[in-house]
């Protein structure tokens, strides 16, 4: 899809949130300033809601919300921070530091600098569940240090995972799933801007194919507008079809089963940072395309099949403590993998 993406180009105001209880408390925080944890599932607008609160908040959005991806710092390589030029300034001269101290450096010097306009400027931390216990210690040291002229908005899909002196310095923000009627609310509005036809019935359609993912229906709308110039209920079924992830789980599934497990990582890390994944329903979904997918994959009498869903319960009580959904899922896939070729060598003996 070459055209610019739907959410990006209509982004939501502050005042479009369709969460009734998100959009009140994020208003009251317009008129109070305070560190905010907006915490809720993958793809409810977590993200957007943020963006909207410093557009709402601040008179250049532009310079004052520094918006920073943990992935940017705990998936990258020494070289890959110093490089990106969001960071460069502040590491400059400083090959020889650690991993710890350049995090640390960015955050201080982020939050150190004057806001272009205003009292006070604002940090957006996505997916902050992934930040280590150590790392939010010197996240709670900068919090207190700058508090003055630094917001801190904290994204998340569980709260639980910072510690406790940072969830007690935030406001929290919880996002739910948008229902069937908000999602379709959302996407109306989005395409009667776009001049897009469109009738009811195929909005519905659309919000049901991936239930409660806000972002995911607003791209499966685009996708299909793109391709048929309408949204309507006879031409829709088909595009919805090619917009999942089935052939992409398969691969990781197969990547598996046959000792990749390098690739498969990288697939599941794509599946979780890039498409708005979290680690139970990615494992729901990699048991799904298992299932009606078992001859692609070779599992035969349903003996793998069975092994799969015995370690992913196992996994599921260990995603609703871990703090690395993608390192938990990887396990289950290598230790599924290494069954596999063991009965295979067992096989050939």
């Amino acid at each position: 899809m070459d055209a610019p993406l739907w959410t990006e180009t209509h982004a939501p105001a502050l005042s479009e949130l369709p969460q009734a209880d998100a959009r009140e408390r994020l208003t009251r925080v317009v008129d109070e300033p305070m560190n905010v944890v907006i915490q809720g599932p993958a793809g409810v607008g977590k993200t957007a809601a943020a963006r909207a609160l410093a557009r709402e908040t601040h008179a250049d959005p532009a310079n004052d919300l520094v918006e920073i991806n943990v992935a940017d710092f705990f998936d990258r390589t020494k070289k890959e921070i110093r490089e990106d030029p969001r960071f460069e300034s502040f590491l400059t001269g400083r090959s020889r530091m650690a991993k710890r101290d350049m995090i640390n450096r960015v955050l201080k010097e982020s939050a150190s600098y004057a806001p272009v306009s205003g009292e006070f400027k604002t940090i957006l931390l996505d997916n902050a569940e992934a930040i280590r216990e150590d790392f939010q210690q010197a996240l709670r040291r900068v919090m207190e240090r700058f508090h003055r002229n630094t917001q801190f908005v904290l994204t998340t899909r569980g709260a639980s995972k910072l510690i406790p002196p940072i969830r007690s310095r935030c406001f929290a923000v919880p996002m739910r799933a948008p229902t069937m009627a908000e999602t379709v609310a959302v996407l109306r509005r989005i395409v009667e801007a776009e001049e897009v036809p469109y009738d009811d019935a195929a909005l519905g359609i659309v919000a049901a194919h991936r239930r409660g993912d806000l972002r995911h229906a607003v791209l499966a709308a685009q996708t299909v507008a793109a391709q048929e110039g309408e949204l309507v209920t006879e031409t829709v079924h088909e595009p919805l079809r090619e917009v999942g992830h089935d052939d992409v789980l398969l691969g990781v599934l197969r990547d598996a089963r046959e000792g990749e497990v390098r690739s498969a990582r990288s697939s599941v890390s794509d599946l979780i940072d890039d498409e708005g994944y979290d680690g139970s329903e990615l494992l729901r979904e990699l048991l799904r395309v298992a299932r009606t997918h078992g001859d692609d994959l070779g599992l035969g009498d349903g003996t793998a099949l069975a092994r799969l869903y015995r370690l992913a319960g196992e996994v599921d009580y260990e995603l609703a403590d871990g703090l690395d959904d993608a390192l938990h899922v990887t396990h289950l896939l290598t230790a599924w993998g290494a069954g596999a070729a063991e009965r295979g060598t067992e096989a050939n003996a």
